[in-house]
């Protein structure tokens, strides 16, 4: 096999990597919506009176170790009207009925 062929195959298998990458971090995302959504659901928080604070829910600078994805699925929760959050910083669903 040519310099040319191994360039390409190089390319694929780089490319492949990259694809693979954003899908695992699209489940954990997905998981972390799931996660949420269930703590949320477990303790009571349907009402802005009754929205909670999550612990996770911000990004914190000293945290070291694995990646935590609930802060990114928080916001893509906040955006999508799923999640709404209080003016003092607290978490509650939202009615998809209304």
């Amino acid at each position: 096999m040519g310099e040319t062929g191994q360039i390409i195959i190089g390319i694929l298998i780089l490319g492949a990597v990259i694809l693979l990458t954003r899908q695992f971090h699209g489940w954990k995302i997905k998981r972390a919506y799931l996660t949420i959504i269930e703590d949320l659901k477990r303790q009571g928080a349907h009402t802005p009176e009754t929205a909670i604070h999550l612990p996770y829910a911000r990004r914190s600078a000293l945290r070291f170790g694995v990646r935590d994805h609930r802060p990114t699925a928080m916001k893509g929760l906040i955006s999508e009207n799923i999640v709404g959050l209080t003016e003092d910083g607290r978490y509650y669903i939202l009615d998809r009925r209304v």
